[in-house]
């Protein structure tokens, strides 16, 4: 789950992390009150779940009110096309106006779950204020990384360690100790996939800010936090993402026209990899999980046949947990609740998939079988085609 920058500089700021003060706003009016409440120059920053903002045009400097109003005017309501919303881009519907700061020096800090340590680690560099993924391709040497025992989480030293290997000032390592080490706290607490600071920044005035902020969150942790639950945005999401949600079924929309409906998320991948081996181009990732009912199987249907681009589905159940004798129950269900008037190929194998290919073919239903995975691509690419 992602949050806007606001609300991850607001997290931050419970941890001791030093931030520009700011306020949020939704209309112009809200806007120029905010500006004047912080005093002249403020940012006017774009609220969108995407990097990339500034580049796009989403951040200007305003250093009078008329100029908060000429950018509060020209941003809300744009579509802010960037690196990491595609081209469709993204509706701006909320502003972060920030108190300017005087900004000696950009850095950059994050955190993340490293899976090839199992660990989590913080990385850093004095390339801030350019995409990380650049640094990594053009100045490897220039990022740094400490990863950190659980058992004791981020140790001094080694916050010392990264400031001195980005060349923060030495006076003010003390406050970049405290800065990280408050960063690494809230990354835990709150069971974030990732927090990243970028640019962290050293003021003219001997302050350490984060002037930005990204803080990304475990779905699978979200019971444990409904405070973070509560900042969710929906305009920012995807209707059928948000529909498949309260479901339980994880979706993700894709580009192609082949829906595909799956049990495991690495079948899923797998399922999507042979439609694209064989020709076709999938247009959903869709994971039922392992005990779904007639209801689920029927809504997941609902949310595929949801997108116009879908021109056929592809099923594709190993019945472990899930018996595929439910599953089929639930193909019947749905394909004459909806009225399907697609392609719809199904495999199934595992517990009970005699009796499910049976309900199956006696049900009377348009419904093409397949005898495995490849065979079952192959047929639904060829009846799209």
């Amino acid at each position: 789950m992602n949050i806007h920058e606001y609300q991850g500089k607001e997290i931050l700021k419970q941890y001791g992390v030093a931030v520009p003060e700011g306020r949020v706003a939704f209309t112009v009016d809200e806007a120029v009150e905010a500006a004047g409440e912080l005093g002249l120059p403020v940012v006017v920053k774009a609220q969108i779940h995407a990097g990339g903002r500034g580049k796009a045009g989403g951040v200007k400097v305003a250093r009078s009110i008329d100029e908060v109003r000429k950018y509060a005017s020209e941003l809300l309501g744009k579509v802010l096309v960037t690196h990491q919303t595609g081209p469709e881009g993204k509706e701006v519907k909320r502003l972060l106006i920030e108190r300017g700061c005087d900004i000696k020096k950009e850095y950059y800090v994050g955190v993340v779950v490293d899976r090839s340590s199992g660990r989590v680690v913080m990385m850093a560099s004095e390339e801030g204020g350019t995409e990380i993924e650049e640094v990594a391709a053009r100045s490897p040497e220039k990022i740094f990384k400490e990863v950190i025992d659980p058992a004791v989480g981020l140790l001094p030293f080694q916050a010392r360690r990264l400031a001195f290997n980005i060349n923060i000032p030495n006076e003010l390592v003390g406050k970049a100790v405290q800065f990280m080490t408050g960063l690494y706290n809230a990354f835990v607490d709150k069971d974030c996939s990732i927090a990243e600071i970028n640019p962290l920044v050293v003021t003219g005035d001997g302050d350490i800010l984060a002037l930005d902020a990204k803080l990304n969150f475990d779905a699978n942790a979200l019971y444990r936090h409904p405070e973070i639950v509560a900042l969710r945005d929906f305009d920012e999401e995807d209707e059928k993402e948000i529909q498949a949600s309260k479901f339980d079924l994880s979706y993700i929309a894709l580009d192609g026209n082949i829906g595909c409906m799956v049990n495991g998320a690495g079948l899923a991948m797998a399922t999507m990899d042979i439609i694209k081996y064989y020709g076709g181009e999938p247009a959903n990732f869709l994971d039922v999980g392992g005990g779904a009912s007639k209801e689920k199987v029927t809504e997941a249907f609902k949310i595929i046949l949801s997108d116009p681009k879908v021109k056929g589905i592809f099923v594709n159940i190993f019945g472990g947990i899930m018996r595929c004798d439910v599953i089929a129950e639930g193909i019947i269900a749905a394909v004459r609740e909806l009225g399907l008037d697609r392609p719809l190929v199904v495999r199934l194998e595992g517990t009970n998939v005699e009796l499910g290919k049976k309900l199956l073919a006696e049900s009377g239903l348009n419904i093409t079988p397949a005898d495995s995975m490849a065979d079952g691509a192959k047929k639904i690419v060829e009846l799209v085609k």
